[in-house]
């Protein structure tokens, strides 16, 4: 929770066990592009507890970077509730939210150069990413150890190739040791080795610290190596993937999306019949 009291009324607690990092309950996030609205998230219910580790998977546009921005508080929901840490997102001003985010989540956006002070050497941008808690000058070295640029502290991050950006964007997020890690295709800009050592970084984040991590991917390595998978498609929690068997996931009203890969027996559009089974429902499509 929030390391302050809560001033202006009832605290917003979530509904939810203590335990949970994020609550989603029925988000949806639309933009105006012009005079057209495109819904990005529709009705998304997910709950992560803290210390997992969530892999955030799905085509591209399907929504998987809105929703974490969302989680960064970098967003408000169009319409639905939010809890991060326990705190409902909507009912924070932008100075409490804030406060939230410097203290209590770490964010490594997709362009690694926007999460770091260009000019600044890569020890001072991790120690300045801690402003709003106790510097510590061993957690900074520790970090750029871990990330594999132990000798390069006092290189300007503007210096830096791409790769070596997306390491110290890491190092920078997990600077406060904060409760909720949110990364957007952390290894896209990295070779084997390094985005080896990035996702064991992410797991001994969670392990030592308690960190809660969400990550937005394409790589099959980190989807493998986290805890759960979550994947997003047409702006809706498809499916989540536990221990190698991914399950569907019923949302509101009833709805199922029917994986990709079993569009031939029940291509969209098509008709079916709902049986009842003793523990649930089959599908069978009209004519068969």
């Amino acid at each position: 929770m929030i390391d302050e009291p809560w001033r202006g009324g009832e605290r917003p607690t979530s509904p939810t066990s203590p335990t949970s990092m994020v609550r989603c309950d029925g988000v949806v996030q639309i933009y105006r592009a012009r005079d057209v609205e495109v819904v990005a998230l529709r009705d998304v219910d997910l709950v992560i507890d803290a210390g997992e580790t969530v892999a955030l998977l799905g085509p591209s546009g399907a929504g998987k970077s809105t929703l974490l921005w969302l989680l960064a508080g970098l967003l408000r929901p169009s319409a639905g509730r939010l809890w991060l840490d326990g705190v409902e997102v909507g009912r924070l001003d932008q100075r409490r939210l804030d406060r939230l985010r410097a203290r209590r989540i770490g964010t490594v956006l997709q362009n690694p150069a926007r999460n770091l002070i260009g000019y600044l050497p890569a020890a001072q941008n991790v120690a300045f990413a801690q402003r709003a808690v106790r510097r510590d000058r061993g957690r900074v070295r520790e970090l750029l150890r871990r990330v594999g640029l132990d000798d390069a502290g006092n290189r300007p991050a503007n210096r830096m190739s791409g790769g070596e950006q997306q390491r110290l964007a890491l190092a920078v997020a997990l600077a406060n040791a904060p409760a909720l890690l949110l990364a957007d295709e952390p290894t896209s800009q990295l070779d084997a080795a390094s985005g080896a050592r990035v996702i064991e970084l992410i797991k001994h984040a969670a392990q030592a610290d308690g960190t809660t991590a969400v990550v937005v991917t394409h790589d099959v390595a980190v989807s493998e190596a986290l805890s759960r998978t979550v994947t997003i498609r047409d702006g809706r929690v498809g499916s989540e993937g536990r221990r190698g068997e991914d399950l569907v996931v019923v949302g509101r009203e009833g709805a199922v999306q029917v994986p990709p890969e079993f569009h031939h027996l029940l291509p969209p559009g098509s008709m079916a019949r709902i049986e009842p089974l003793d523990d649930g429902i089959v599908l069978r499509r009209a004519g068969s």
